[in-house]
């Protein structure tokens, strides 16, 4: 593998600069440090860059499993963010955005951020249903009146919580390079196939549930589903790095994207358009505003407090089991007995994975430009368990 390799990295925190909206820079009050070990030019270097973190063990501790990972993986770049309500307590970028042309990784770089699009949806949803605009439990053809109708009704609280008997990817659907200029035209792949089981039978995972999802936005709201997303969650939480991966704009601080053999070798991921699953799986982001994202959902101001728990409380099978997943979220108990809630998201050339403790409020986002890199909730996990006792110290 080339690349990623101690000496040969350089990773700096985030600057706040004119390349950030004005809702950004009140997201966050960025401490101005420069990561140790960075060959940055003095000159060049960012105001504050003396600052010392309070937290610096740990992100040294943090680094130090990170890049342990990129080179057993071959992972040419990750980016990594960690929070606690609006603090923000380490971010940084690591490897290679670009290994053609040695650019480095910021906390500018945007990532594929794959089904953890998912959970972002879910918040459109929910301020639908804060509007009284939509039903979570009416037929969702009372909404896509186009999507043909089944052998059983499907409502849109079964399709985000998988339920709903629509399939998900088969063979290499998700390497699709159709262009989809629409939502309802990206549902073509999917509407006139049978349902897999009746709607509540079994929990059974499908990115295409949440196609059809962003329909039922934009006939909910009656607004396309993209502009939506910017002026109900995007644009008020200050998520200026977010957007839809449209292949043909030039999008300032894109990632490129990778895979690997089973022997290490790293290649360019084949051309792709994510056009046909913005909901599902198709949008760009970066770990700080993931952070920003799921901060918005650690108390009521953004959502209300019932909206929250229908988001994040499991949802059940018809004769009564837990599925572990909410409205695009899953839930689950830590080894400390704490609410996490969370979302992992795979991509072509893309691996990210978002945590949210409900009770200590510390937030992990990491993301990673491979495809199948293992970037999990266990990962997560052990990067949340190594700021834990300088958060709760300070």
């Amino acid at each position: 593998m080339r690349g990623v390799k101690r000496g040969s990295r350089c990773a700096w925190r985030t600057v706040v600069d004119d390349r950030m909206g004005p809702a950004a820079r009140r997201a966050f009050a960025f401490a101005l440090l420069l990561v140790p070990g960075c060959s940055q030019p003095e000159g060049d270097r960012p105001a504050g860059a003396g600052y010392e973190s309070p937290h610096a063990e740990a992100i040294e501790e943090a680094r130090a499993l990170l890049d342990s990972l990129m080179l057993a993986e071959a992972i040419p770049g990750l980016s990594v963010a960690i929070g606690r309500g609006t603090q923000l307590i380490w971010s940084e970028g690591l490897g290679f955005s670009d290994m053609t042309h040695d650019v480095m990784v910021t906390p500018l770089t945007r990532f594929r951020v794959g089904s953890v699009s998912k959970p972002i949806t879910a918040a459109a949803l929910g301020v639908l249903v804060e509007a009284g605009a939509l039903d979570l439990d009416a037929p969702v053809q009372d909404y896509v009146p186009s999507f043909p109708e089944k052998r059983w009704p499907v409502t849109t609280r079964q399709l985000a919580g998988h339920l709903g008997g629509i399939r998900h990817y088969r063979g290499l659907e998700n390497f699709s390079r159709t262009r989809y200029p629409t939502v309802l035209s990206g549902l073509a792949i999917f509407a006139d196939d049978s349902l897999i089981n009746e709607p509540g039978t079994e929990f059974s995972y499908s990115s295409y549930a949440w196609n059809l999802i962003s329909a039922v936005v934009e006939g909910a709201s009656g607004v396309d589903f993209l502009e939506y997303m910017d002026s109900v969650v995007f644009d008020p939480l200050g998520m200026d790095r977010t957007e839809a991966d449209w292949n043909a704009p030039i999008i300032r601080d894109r990632t490129r994207f990778y895979m690997a053999d089973s022997a290490g070798q790293v290649f360019n991921a084949p051309y792709v358009d994510n056009s046909y699953k913005w909901a599902g799986g198709g949008f760009l982001s970066t770990p700080e505003d993931m952070l920003v994202f799921a901060n918005a959902h650690l108390e009521p101001g953004f959502l209300q407090a019932e909206t929250l728990e229908m988001l994040f409380a499991s949802q059940r099978l018809r004769d009564g089991t837990e599925t572990g997943y909410g409205v695009g979220w899953r839930s689950a108990t830590n080894e400390h007995g704490e609410r996490i809630v969370s979302h992992t998201g795979g991509s072509v050339g893309g691996r990210t994975v978002l945590t949210l403790n409900r009770d200590t409020g510390l937030i992990v986002a990491i993301v990673a430009n491979l495809s199948g890199a293992p970037i999990s909730n266990a990962l997560a996990g052990r990067v949340e368990e190594i700021f834990r006792a300088g958060v709760e110290a300070n």
